[in-house]
């Protein structure tokens, strides 16, 4: 191997081992993704007739496009919109409430719900298996000692005779 094909190989590795950051420097300086209308309105309700802003036709949700859509030619991301227009309307803004505090009991006590009323129809189920069982006949009856069983079998007798 000639002195220029080595140093050819060397330059090939070198830039083959910094490509990866020279992407991931792109990935990193990468603008976020614009956001659109629809993708924003869909997660806020309108303030004046509660409903979701991406039905509503009241003048208030019109203001508030005009609002979202001013802020996407400015280009604030989704996340950034919606602190915005918090900040202007209030949390009643938001189609779901913001995940702590007291809020997060909206997300937190529907699943605990359902896990204790399972629980609670396991629970009867099973009470309810045994209370069956016992009424069946010959349940928890024991069975008749050897002179029990003798004197059974005579007084039978007596009778068929």
């Amino acid at each position: 191997m000639s002195a220029l094909q080595r140093r050819t190989a060397a330059v090939v590795v070198v830039l083959a081992a910094l490509m990866p950051l020279v992407w991931a420097g792109h990935a990193i300086g990468a603008a976020p993704p614009r956001t659109s209308l629809t993708a924003v309105e869909n997660d806020l309700m309108c303030v004046a007739c509660h409903e979701p802003l991406a039905v509503s036709q009241s003048p208030q949700a019109e203001s508030e496009r005009r609002l979202i859509s001013h802020l996407i030619a400015l280009g604030d991301t989704k996340p950034q919109i919606e602190h915005v227009m918090v900040a202007q309307y209030g949390p009643s803004v938001l189609a779901q409430p913001p995940a702590h505090g007291f809020n997060l009991s909206v997300y937190v006590i529907p699943p605990v719900a359902v896990l204790v009323g399972l629980i609670v129809v396991g629970y009867a189920l099973a009470r309810w298996r045994r209370a069956k069982r016992a009424e069946e006949p010959g349940a928890g009856v024991q069975p008749l000692s050897a002179g029990d069983a003798q004197r059974l079998q005579e007084d039978l007798a007596q009778y068929k005779g």
